[in-house]
């Protein structure tokens, strides 16, 4: 085993055109589950290919272990990859693609079949070994793909976006599995996705970034209740975070054409602008006259509970032009129809806030 450590990695594809990665500066620690997330073209997948060695690393350096691997070809960085695709052989059974790079190493026979044979016992694939990959199902074919990077024995794993190509019943599963799998076999494991979801319910730490910059690296619990900007505050949870524009009042916070008292106060001036931001779960529905004055928009069924969408109201009671659409987190009797005139009340404490300029949280 071994930790993963990037200081002041750098990629950038064009000459003076801004980084896909910019100084990164991140730790995989021994053993650990990291899951890298970010929207699209956040760096992410350049990130797990600039440790893999299949992208340069234009300054900085990567560390496995003790050592910089930045110069090092991937075959002798000890790591293995599970690819978003499988990239399986269609003419090989699944213990040809299991051990393929095990022979490609020269690997004894014998040693091949004894590991090919314990990873698919740990894989359940016991039953499966001399059926090629067009006999096997979606989940199947991502297990083969992870038996082959177990084989190998490596010191860390790279995984990107193993699932995105399963249906969303077969993800929830294989999640489970492959966070179970790697807790049990310990290997330093940096997994790429851009299913926040995904990072949070796997992950020991996520890692979040945006447009090459690393802007928060914590537990699941730590980024969702202590987001350190209005990016990873919108971004972390589903649904995300209502982000709403306020001003500092005395005693509170004005919010379209109500005002919430905070008992213990807002940071800033009375009278400056602040982004307020509340969990759909930090909010209770309530008569109109209480809380913020809203229109109920939407209303989304899930069965255990539902989301109710909603714009806040002006004085004469109808939606305000420019409100962002507030998502409460509900009970599924509880709902009110649509359209019909609701107050959203905050949970005491639940609310935090950002600076409008620079999205850092307000403490």
């Amino acid at each position: 085993m071994a930790t993963v450590t990037f200081k002041d990695a750098t990629r950038a594809y064009a000459k003076g055109g801004r980084p896909a990665v910019d100084a990164l500066n991140l730790e995989v620690r021994d053993g650990e589950f990291l899951a890298l997330v970010g929207p699209s073209g956040c760096g992410k997948t350049t990130t797990l290919r600039m440790l893999a060695g299949l992208e340069n690393v234009d300054s900085g350096a990567i560390l496995i272990g003790e050592k910089n691997v930045v110069d090092l070809p991937p075959r002798e960085r000890d790591i293995a990859m599970v690819f978003q695709n499988y990239a399986l052989y269609p003419h090989m059974n699944v213990a040809g693609n299991m051990g393929f790079a095990l022979r490609l190493a020269k690997v004894p026979k014998s040693e091949i079949e004894r590991r090919v044979r314990a990873a698919a016992k740990i894989l359940d694939l016991e039953d499966c070994l001399e059926r090629k990959p067009r006999e096997l199902s979606g989940g199947q074919r991502q297990r083969v793909a992870m038996g082959r990077a177990i084989v190998r024995e490596p010191r860390v794993f790279l995984m990107d976006e193993p699932l995105s190509n399963l249906d969303a019943k077969l993800r929830v599963a294989t999640r489970a599995e492959i966070a179970t799998l790697q807790r049990n076999l310990g290997v330093t494991t940096l997994y790429v996705t851009h299913d926040q979801v995904e990072a949070m319910t796997m992950g020991d730490r996520v890692a979040v970034m945006r447009d090459g910059v690393l802007q928060q690296c914590d537990t699941p619990r730590a980024l969702y209740d202590k987001p350190v900007n209005a990016f990873v505050a919108g971004f972390m949870g589903s649904p995300p975070m209502n982000l709403l524009e306020g001003t500092v009042a005395a005693g509170g916070v004005s919010i379209g054409a109500a005002t919430i008292e905070i008992a213990s106060g807002v940071p800033g001036a009375q009278g400056a602008p602040v982004t307020v931001g509340l969990r759909p779960e930090s909010l209770t529905l309530a008569a109109r006259g209480t809380g913020l004055p809203a229109v109920v928009s939407l209303v989304e069924e899930l069965g255990a509970e539902s989301y109710v969408h909603a714009q806040l109201a002006d004085a004469a009671g109808g939606p305000m032009p420019s409100s962002r659409d507030i998502i409460v987190r509900s009970g599924s009797n509880q709902a009110p129809p649509m359209g019909s005139e609701v107050g959203l009340v905050p949970k005491p404490g639940s609310i935090l806030f950002f600076d409008p300029a620079s999205g850092q949280r307000l403490d």
